[in-house]
């Protein structure tokens, strides 16, 4: 299934209706998804909005709660898992958010993060909508095959990743924050760089190649991972 045109419409959506959804569908993509580190075991679930404690001003009427080993890098994977999901439900008319401000009721030490979803009149929006960083910006040059990644979301727009092109594709970093924004965004950025790489898999899923590698970081980076697309 080609999603990758999901990529250059999609919005977080933050208006939805109540209307039910077949989660049959969900289920079954979630049996096939590609996962970047099959090594760490994860799991969700699919509650409603009074089964959480919600912080944020608008709520939706479901959520995906994503659970994770706590190892290296589960983050990343989270991330990568589950945009894949959500570029999914996009293409079923369904909108989704990833949500930061929102957690289970119950305790569970596994707990990462959750996805509000729903239907909705509120899905796309036009290209020219996007508010990002340019290509030089997260790139040592400006080179169109990041494009998926750079209009991936993240907590608040924040686009902590970075390319430097190698000779068979490129080094992923991600931003090194001040001890203040490594506070508020760390936990979060490194699901965000894991929603950037699904962009680029989703774009290119018979070339696309990573693994995490340790490496030297560059300056004001953490050194993540090689990759080719």
């Amino acid at each position: 299934m080609d999603l990758s045109d999901q990529i250059y419409k999609r919005k977080s959506c933050r208006k939805y209706s109540d209307d039910e959804i077949d989660m049959s569908a969900i289920r079954e993509f979630m049996d096939n998804v590609k996962p970047l580190d099959s090594k760490i075991n994860y799991s969700y679930e699919i509650l409603t909005k009074d089964e959480l404690n919600i912080r944020t001003r608008w709520n939706a009427p479901y959520y995906l709660a994503l659970y994770s080993q706590k190892k290296e890098n589960y983050g990343v994977n989270i991330g990568f898992i589950f945009q894949q999901l959500s570029l999914f439900l996009q293409s079923l008319d369904i909108g989704s958010c990833w949500v930061g401000m929102a957690s289970i009721k119950e305790n569970k030490p596994d707990f990462v993060i959750t996805i509000a979803f729903g239907k909705s009149n509120d899905l796309t929006r036009d290209i020219s909508q996007f508010k990002r960083k340019g290509l030089s910006e997260i790139s040592d040059s400006e080179d169109e095959r990041l494009i998926p990644a750079q209009l991936a979301p993240s907590a608040v727009n924040s686009q902590p990743w970075y390319f430097k092109h190698t000779d068979d594709g490129f080094d992923v970093y991600k931003v090194r924050h001040n001890i203040v924004k490594r506070k508020i965004l760390g936990k979060w950025n490194d699901v965000d760089i894991g929603i950037a790489l699904s962009h680029l898999y989703v774009s290119n899923p018979d070339t696309f190649e990573f693994k995490f590698e340790n490496k030297k970081d560059l300056k004001g980076y953490e050194y993540i991972g090689p990759l080719k697309i």
